[in-house]
């Protein structure tokens, strides 16, 4: 197969180098792509939002299979974009990517399939939603009903950080036209976790769990990131509870979809909190997450080319998906300053020492080349991944690795993975 995938971050990094280890493929092209997806793609310099030139592209280059890692790209259309051409695209069209680009109407779906989640209201007028919120209390939260590079939920303690909230989303525009709209919604007390079905249209096959952490500091404080390390598998989803995500959020989510006469084909993320009262959907994606693709995709057994084609082509039915045993942490090496002003275009040493390490991968995510030179060139730069038996080895294989990579103003987070052995010990001293 011929492959394009589509985008420049840390997830796409991560879908090309698994791309690139399958029998299957023979060609694989990236764009706009960005220097690490340049060790296993010819990287052209298009824009991920660029769905017509990306589709000229496509048709010009006998591309059999267009790869659409982020949600920018699927709402401009990309995947429609794509299929006029007669290609296949893993990754839904614009108007089932509805159900991450409008929280109002993934929230809707869910009420009507009966799938559990928080209390909520929608809201385009400001001042009834200020009211709603005083009429509510805290904790409550406030989302920006569209895209906003996963910074739209915010988490508000008392009724005046929500009205500040809810006055910068919806009055100052922080997060420009997704705020034309909000979704205010009962607070859910829990540990969060994310579940991704990769989906034929009919078929949807959930993978193992994986947890993110959003908060730029350890414990979950500070501001909400695009996401700063993630770990998989997560023990607080077991099999049982995977099992009840399957049958109660993603069947119902994908016969939802096919009753606005959808077809919804790629990756579906859900993301959950798991309550004391079983597992309740905070949101839906219509595409992998960054960064929790980073640690999903080493586990993965089965050739993902062949999985990602048979998504688009409908043949899912009977089959399954295989992983390797153990567990795989990232952590997100990010610049200083992140998720706020930061500084560019500083050299990045050291990942020489990790070459051709089969229990650590470094993924690209905001990464340049200049005057010969890697340099910084975003505010998440790198995702560190590491590979062992066990967490706590995945762990320690991770952060080894993290002391090896040096660019000024390097940050992260210390404590990735830890809620999971926090768990699983729990578990372990309450089963005795």
């Amino acid at each position: 197969m011929r492959i394009l995938v589509v985008g420049e971050g840390g997830r796409e990094h991560a879908l090309t180098w698994a791309l690139a280890r399958s029998s299957n493929v023979s060609k694989l092209y990236a764009a706009p792509g960005n220097p690490g997806m340049a060790r296993h793609a010819e990287c052209a310099a298009i824009r991920a939002t660029d769905a017509d030139t990306l589709a000229d592209f496509a048709a010009e280059h006998r591309i059999d299979m267009v790869v659409v890692g982020p949600d920018g790209a699927l709402e401009a259309g990309v995947a429609d974009a794509v299929e006029a051409r007669g290609i296949k695209a893993f990754g839904p069209v614009r108007a089932a990517a509805r159900i991450e680009w409008s929280k109002a109407f993934a929230k809707q779906l869910m009420v009507d399939e009966a799938i559990p989640t928080a209390a909520f209201a929608s809201f385009t007028d400001v001042e009834a939603a200020r009211d709603y919120i005083r009429r509510h209390g805290a904790p409550i939260v406030v989302k920006a009903d569209g895209l906003a590079a996963g910074k739209g939920a915010i988490v508000c303690h008392s009724v005046e950080e929500a009205i500040k909230a809810l006055d910068d989303i919806m009055v100052t525009r922080i997060f420009g036209a997704s705020g034309a709209c909000v979704v205010v919604e009962e607070f859910l007390e829990g540990e969060e976790a994310s579940v991704f079905a990769v989906c034929d249209g009919e078929i949807a096959l959930p993978m193992i769990s994986s947890q993110d952490h959003k908060q730029i500091y350890d414990g979950d404080k500070g501001p909400n990131t695009g996401g700063m390390g993630a770990y998989a598998p997560a023990p607080v989803v077991d099999r049982a509870a995977l099992d009840a995500v399957s049958d109660l959020v993603i069947g119902p989510a994908m016969r939802g979809m096919k009753k606005h006469g959808l077809s919804y084909r790629g990756a579906l993320y859900v993301g959950l909190m798991m309550t004391k009262n079983g597992p309740k959907v905070i949101e839906f994606n219509s595409r992998f997450g960054d960064p929790e693709t980073q640690a999903l995709l080493p586990l993965l057994k089965t050739d993902f080319a062949e999985l990602a084609y048979a998504a688009c082509t409908g043949t899912l039915a009977g089959k399954t998906l295989n992983w390797h045993p153990g567990a795989a942490v990232c952590v997100v090496l990010a610049a200083e300053g992140y998720p706020g002003v930061y500084a560019k275009g500083m050299p990045i040493a050291g990942l020489d020492r990790l070459e051709n390490r089969q229990d650590v991968i470094v993924f690209h995510a905001n990464t340049a080349v200049r005057d010969g030179r890697l340099v910084t060139a975003g505010g998440r730069v790198l995702g560190v991944t590491g590979v062992a038996p066990d967490l706590a080895g995945a762990i320690e294989k991770a952060y080894e690795a993290v002391e090896c990579v040096t660019f000024d103003g390097k940050y992260y987070r210390r404590d990735i993975g830890s809620k999971g052995l926090g768990f699983a010990a729990r578990k372990t001293s309450h089963e005795r």
